[in-house]
């Protein structure tokens, strides 16, 4: 396993337009990607996007944005979770369309954690309009809250990943947290 020396080296190459130093991250770092989806999707039984597929849409939309730059591994794995959020999200929407034309419908709850997996329904889109809506206002809090719920980080994680204390993602994530509840019931 290549250790952040090498990742961050990788990171330059490819922010210097070297697709194979990108293509080497992506391979070293699939397994917590893999983990992250696996977190993610847990609970979807008999749904056709899993963990796997999961990955490679999201590693479709990483190669596929030219301009891309990652600064670090911190900023690879935030464009990894928005990247997650958008193939999610984007599946929801066309899973919702098929089904009933896709009509949102008001969410009143917001769970703490996603242990039991992301729902790909109604609740998901909407959602991604209220974590549009905070990244409007705060996007120091929508960055957390997207790290959280799709890329499936812990607090902790995304703590060390950010290089801030614990105290201040947990505080980030409980003001998110009430702007989204609120955002989510005004729809």
């Amino acid at each position: 396993m290549a250790d952040s020396a090498d990742i961050t080296l990788w990171l330059d190459a490819a922010r210097g337009g070297d697709r194979g130093a990108l293509d080497q991250v992506l391979a070293t770092l699939y397994q917590e990607l893999h983990s992250m989806a696996r977190r993610q999707l847990s609970g979807q039984m008999g749904q056709t996007l899993d963990a796997t597929a999961l990955v490679h849409e999201a590693y479709l939309k990483l190669i596929g944005r030219r301009e891309i730059q990652f600064d670090d591994r911190a900023h690879f794995f935030a464009y990894a979770a928005s990247a997650m959020r958008s193939v999610v999200v984007d599946y929801a929407r066309q899973r919702l369309a098929q089904k009933r034309g896709g009509d949102l419908h008001r969410v009143t709850d917001l769970p703490h954690d996603i242990e039991g997996g992301l729902r790909l329904d109604e609740d998901m889109l909407a959602l991604d309009v209220a974590l549009n809506r905070l990244a409007a206002v705060d996007e120091k809090l929508a960055h957390v809250v997207e790290l959280r719920y799709f890329g499936g980080l812990s607090e902790a994680e995304i703590a060390t990943l950010l290089g801030r204390s614990d105290r201040s993602i947990r505080r980030d994530w409980q003001k998110a947290r009430m702007f989204l509840l609120a955002s989510l019931q005004d729809t």
